[in-house]
């Protein structure tokens, strides 16, 4: 299937299936916000809930928050998203659609690939990060006119001049109108974690080395928002910053670096669709960067950042709010033969996004399979392979008939496992129909109770992935399902 198919395939599976819904669809929807339908929910808590324990729990270094959305306004003047915060902007005068430069150069790049001119793509894309890092944007509109790149719609370059547009959303906070203050949505959720800094630290009684996690809400005022939910005005975060002790930071920058590639290939997604970019053009706040890129239908993108910010954030918020936000170690510097003292920590910073990992399981999921029957005959099937950790129901429970008793035995099995596993029951239409329904939405066991389980029992067992099945005992079923999800 072609990879632009295949996306469509997904969106409309995505609807059809109860996994994500335009936004406000009843009144025609709402561009780049979509609704997660009720699969869709709990395969994003079931990822959200994988990184979760995979940061506080599995590290005894790291704890979690959970900061509001709405902050004091000066935090993003400290951060920079006030003055730096804005992505470059062109319109095409014919058409008055307006795009992205960095998005119009990569397409570009991307037909120079899919022509076979890798080479001359790489090199395209290395002109614009050095352009964009030198803010120079009468050269970038330049190479906008020598490549000859043009407007989607009108097919011409009649552009306007390149101008910056500021990605944050803002508000007012107050009851009365003219008495308002200027108040923000959050661009990234980090800055809840940096003024909780010493709150968390003195409370959980952490020493640096420790991270502090964090899922949540965030807001860009996206010039252009694309590709299904990878490019959302409203989305959802989850990331780490670790505080570390200056000089120490590319050691542990390296470390995260493997540690979240390991993360993604321990939940079953194939390494080979994983690669790093290391960032050109760095952040004002870093001193390295690098983004972990999946290799969506649409090609590689970012999936998960990595940054290491240095002291930027702790510094501008003790400049700001004229409070302290250093840290006293009490280890001993090998070098002086006394303890480091004071010091504002450095922070790496692990982030990924949960929609684009979303986005990524179905994408590695999805397959529209070709199946040859026993007789020789052919059928098809749509079928998710979601790893069964995270895939939203864990098990299918199917009596064969709604009569004789079997409902019963399989109300009961349900009962036994819901507490434990999200469990589906459903006695409607005929078998092989429920067993497709159950693969559409990628629930990786299916058990029917037939006339034989009143006999001894034993029930069928149906593997999601090899179509496989087999005779077990019913007590079985529980200890089965647990060690996959594991």
């Amino acid at each position: 299937m072609a990879n632009e198919n295949k996306l469509q395939a997904i969106i409309s599976h995505c609807k059809e299936y109860g996994f994500v819904f335009p936004s406000s669809e009843i009144y025609d929807g709402l561009g780049a916000v979509y609704d997660y339908g009720q699969n869709g929910a709990e395969l994003k808590k079931n990822i959200k809930d994988y990184w979760w324990k995979s940061m506080t729990q599995l590290h005894d270094h790291i704890v979690g928050i959970d900061a509001a959305i709405f902050m004091h306004p000066t935090t993003w003047k400290a951060s920079g998203h006030v003055d730096n915060f804005s992505d470059p902007m062109i319109d095409n005068k014919d058409s008055k659609k307006r795009y992205r430069v960095d998005h119009l150069i990569e397409a570009k790049a991307d037909s120079l690939r899919a022509a076979g001119a890798a080479a001359d793509a790489d090199a395209l894309i290395a002109k614009m990060d050095e352009l964009l890092g030198s803010d120079n944007f009468e050269a970038l509109q330049q190479l906008l006119v020598d490549q000859k790149i043009t407007c989607t719609v009108s097919g011409t370059s009649n552009w306007t001049p390149i101008r910056q547009f500021n990605l944050m959303f803002d508000t007012q906070l107050g009851s009365v109108a003219e008495d308002a203050n200027t108040i923000y949505l959050r661009p990234e959720t980090a800055q809840g974690i940096f003024v909780n800094f010493l709150n968390v630290q003195k409370t959980a009684r952490m020493k640096v080395p420790f991270g502090i996690a964090q899922t949540g809400k965030a807001f860009r005022n996206e010039i252009v928002a694309r590709q299904f939910i990878f490019r959302m005005r409203e989305f959802e975060q989850m990331e780490m910053q670790f505080f570390v002790r200056p000089g120490t930071q590319k050691k542990w920058y390296d470390y995260w670096k493997e540690a979240r590639l390991k993360w993604h290939t321990d939940l079953g997604m194939p390494a080979s669709k994983y690669r790093f970019h290391d960032h050109v053009k760095l952040a004002h706040y870093a001193d390295a960067a690098l983004d972990i890129e999946f290799e969506f239908p649409f090609g590689f993108k970012e999936l998960e950042g990595i940054h290491s910010r240095t002291d930027f954030d702790l510094t501008r918020h003790q400049e700001f709010s004229k409070k302290k936000q250093q840290y006293f170690d009490n280890d001993i510097d090998e070098a002086t033969g006394k303890p480091y003292g004071n010091y504002i920590p450095y922070v790496v910073e692990t982030s990924i996004g949960l929609d684009r990992m979303f986005l990524a399981v179905l994408s590695n999921a999805y397959e529209e399979e070709k199946i040859t029957k026993e007789d020789g005959s052919t059928d098809e099937r749509v079928v998710l392979h979601i790893p069964a950790k995270i895939a939203p129901v864990k098990l299918a429970i199917l009596p064969l008939v709604k009569k004789d008793g079997l409902p019963e035995i399989a109300r009961e099995l349900m009962d036994s496992c819901k507490g434990q596993f999200k469990c589906f029951y459903e006695e409607k239409d005929a078998i092989g129909k429920r067993y497709r329904r159950q693969d559409a939405i990628g629930t990786p066991f299916c058990v029917t109770i037939d006339h034989q389980t009143k006999e001894d029992q034993t029930v069928t067992i149906r593997y999601r992935d090899a179509m496989t099945q087999e005779r077990v005992h019913i007590s079985k079923v529980k200890e089965i399902v647990l060690a996959a999800i594991a």
